[in-house]
C-alpha cells in the first residue's frame, strides 16, 4: 500500500471533524471553568445575591453537583478522546450526556431556575443538552466511519 491509500481500518477523519471536536473541547473547558466557579462561591458571595438566588444556591444537592462534574469533565475528556481518535470517547461522552440530563433535570424541574432567572434561563440548558447529544452522535458516526480506534 502506498502512502496515499488507507485501509478501511485506518480512515483519517475529515478536516471538519478536527475543527468541530476542537471547538467542542473549548465549549466543555468553559463548562469546567463554570464548575470551578460554582464550587468557589463563598458564603459572603451567596449572601450578596437576591434571596431567590440564595435559596437556589443553598439547595443544590450533592447528586446535582456530581452530575455537573460528570457533564463537564466527561465532555472534556470525551472531546480529548475524539481528538486522539479513541473509541472510549463515545462511552465517556455518553456518561457526560447522562450527567447533563440529570443536571438539567435538577435545574429546570427540581429547583425551577426559570422561575428565578426568567424564560431566558432556559436557553443555555437546552444548548448544553443539544451539544451533549450531538457529541454522542458525532462519536458514534466517527466510530462507524472508522475514524476511532
Amino acid at each position: 500500500m502506498n502512502k496515499h491509500t488507507h485501509s478501511i481500518d485506518d480512515m483519517p477523519p475529515p478536516k471538519w471533524f478536527w475543527i468541530v471536536s476542537s471547538i467542542l473541547l473549548v465549549w466543555n473547558l468553559m463548562g469546567v471553568m463554570a464548575f470551578f466557579q460554582q464550587m468557589a462561591v463563598t458564603a459572603e458571595q451567596i449572601a450578596a445575591m437576591p434571596e431567590a438566588e440564595q435559596l437556589l444556591y443553598n439547595s443544590i444537592p450533592i447528586w446535582a453537583t456530581i452530575a455537573f462534574a460528570f457533564a463537564v469533565f466527561g465532555g472534556t475528556l470525551g472531546c480529548v478522546g475524539l481528538l486522539m481518535r479513541k473509541t472510549i470517547a463515545k462511552y465517556i461522552l455518553l456518561l457526560s450526556l447522562i450527567g447533563v440530563l440529570v443536571q438539567m433535570f435538577h435545574s429546570l424541574f427540581v429547583i425551577n431556575s426559570i422561575a428565578v432567572y426568567g424564560p431566558g434561563a432556559a436557553v443555555m440548558p437546552f444548548m448544553v443538552i443539544i451539544v451533549a447529544i450531538y457529541l454522542v452522535f458525532l462519536a458514534n458516526q466517527a466510530q462507524s466511519k472508522g475514524w476511532l480506534k
